[in-house]
């Protein structure tokens, strides 16, 4: 054979062969191609310059991004409404009353929750000693019944709040829990079409987008109150007023207690629970406070940018600019992380701790702890993150207090806990030391652990610790500019 060397179907390069000159070209197209060549790179030249300018330009300026992550439900969002609270006081005050919307929803879904819970079962005997079944126990009460029928205003009080915060004109009505479904809720048709309206949870799109429709759609009207002088007060207020008595019967009842136990279902240890606190919300006058609006719960997907101006720092002039972003935790949403990882300056995981006997509600099949230490492997290990500090937020520690307390014991879900006391004391420590150990076991590069224990729905410690986390993370970001 010759010295030719032929081709196999592996070498050929597609790319290759698209920018190839054509067989035949002239001269003459050949400098119109170079010419055209030229001035591609020229243009992509000057983008990067561009970006790599506006990145300087920032890093000068002396802005901050951090990024919150960990799973759905860890505490994300409290995390950034504290934030918000702590360094833009004024418009966290001003906002403050469209948060009343959803505490009343709030309210609402944690009633139509209970009553899911009773008219799916038979309502067990208290002495039974067993799990519920569908050919034993009692019917319920005649007083629960009649509780029941006295809460069915809240059913148009839900629809109307869902309908303040998503307008029907938005495209997530379709995605938040579609068309045939509100239907089925507005008509009460059929039993399986309520069954799928409760499967459902609301969520809103993050930003100011929805807090821009609830102004619009609350229509409150004057209304004297005595010595109290003029207040406003919408509908749903009004009703859940006046169901105040009725859901506190329901809430206090033994045996809805006990149905509530056997089916798991703890209402308490959910953000957006404020049945503890119905005779204050449920007041005609009712205006949240702060810590009601870091209670509340209104779930968001997609990506939240929040920016805000610290306070001068180190003698500089002027203050840092944060731009603090908040990206889904559920498992649909992780894919969305890693865009994100690149120019982070600190990242805040959250781990919610006290979800040791928890499971994921979009994956029953795993525990939610497992989950979190999962993630936090994943983010420990990536190479994008190896520079990038790394704060760990233990959440829901007062939960998991209660917990223990209560006598649910931690070996029985995690076996290397072993005979280790079973209390708040010994758990935190056991669980910092784990999450430590992962940390230094899996990043890159050796970096310093920064792990609190917390409870982001309490004011006065979670402000102290974001104080902490805000210096380090402005000392370490103005040292690796240079301007400290």
């Amino acid at each position: 054979m010759s010295g030719a060397v032929t081709k196999s179907a592996h070498d050929f390069d597609p790319l290759d062969e698209a920018l190839r000159p054509p067989i035949n070209e002239t001269e003459e197209d050949r400098v119109i191609r170079q010419a055209q060549e030229a001035e591609a790179r020229r243009v992509s030249q000057a983008i990067d310059d561009s970006i790599r300018a506006e990145k300087q330009a920032q890093k000068k300026k002396g802005i901050v991004r951090l990024l919150l992550l960990g799973q759905s439900e860890s505490g994300k969002s409290t995390t950034l409404r504290h934030f918000q609270k702590l360094y833009t006081p004024t418009a966290f005050h001003e906002e403050r009353i469209l948060w009343r919307s959803v505490i009343q929803l709030n309210i609402v879904r944690s009633v139509r929750t209970i009553l899911d819970a009773l008219s799916d079962i038979r309502l067990p005997t208290l002495d039974s000693g067993g799990e519920d079944s569908d050919d034993s126990g009692t019917n319920l009460p005649q007083e629960l019944e009649m509780l029941q029928m006295r809460l069915t205003p809240l059913r148009h009080i839900e629809a109307l709040l869902i309908a303040k915060l998503i307008p029907p004109s938005e495209d997530e009505v379709a995605s938040v829990i579609g068309s045939s479904a509100i239907s089925a809720y507005h008509s009460h048709r059929s039993r399986s079409s309520e069954r799928s309206w409760r499967a459902q949870e609301v969520f809103v799109r993050p930003g100011a987008t929805w807090k821009g429709a609830l102004a619009k759609s609350t229509r409150t009207r004057p209304v004297s109150l005595g010595n109290t002088g003029m207040q406003t007060r919408d509908e749903a207020q009004e009703v859940i007023h006046s169901c105040s008595y009725d859901i506190m019967a329901l809430w206090n009842d033994r045996l809805v207690r006990e149905v509530l136990r056997r089916r798991k279902i703890r209402l308490e240890e959910s953000s957006g629970f404020f049945l503890n606190d119905l005779d204050r919300v449920t007041a005609l006058n009712y205006t949240p406070n702060d810590d009601d609006v870091l209670r509340a719960r209104l779930k968001t997907v997609g990506v939240s940018e929040y920016r805000c101006e610290m306070e001068a720092v180190a003698g500089r002039e002027s203050g840092t600019e944060w731009r603090i972003v908040d990206v889904g935790g559920s498992r649909s949403q992780r894919a969305t992380w890693v865009p994100f990882f690149d120019d982070v300056d600190a990242i805040i995981f959250l781990a919610p701790i006290s979800s040791f006997d928890q499971v994921l509600a979009e994956d029953r099949s795993v525990n939610r702890l497992e989950d979190s230490v999962l993630l936090w492997k994943a983010v420990c290990s990536n190479k994008l993150l190896a520079n990038v500090d790394l704060v760990l937020f233990l959440n829901k520690c007062d939960i998991l207090d209660a917990k223990l307390t209560s006598g649910i014991r931690l070996s029985k879900y995690v076996r290397s806990y072993g005979d280790r006391p079973n209390d708040m004391e010994t758990a935190s420590k056991y669980f910092r030391s784990k999450f430590s150990a992962i940390h230094r076991e899996y990043s890159p590069l050796p970096r310093k652990f920064y792990g609190f224990c917390t409870t982001v729905t309490d004011t006065t410690t979670t402000a102290g610790i974001l104080a902490s986390v805000r210096d380090m993370v402005v000392r370490r970001h103005l040292k690796q500019s240079r301007l400290l």
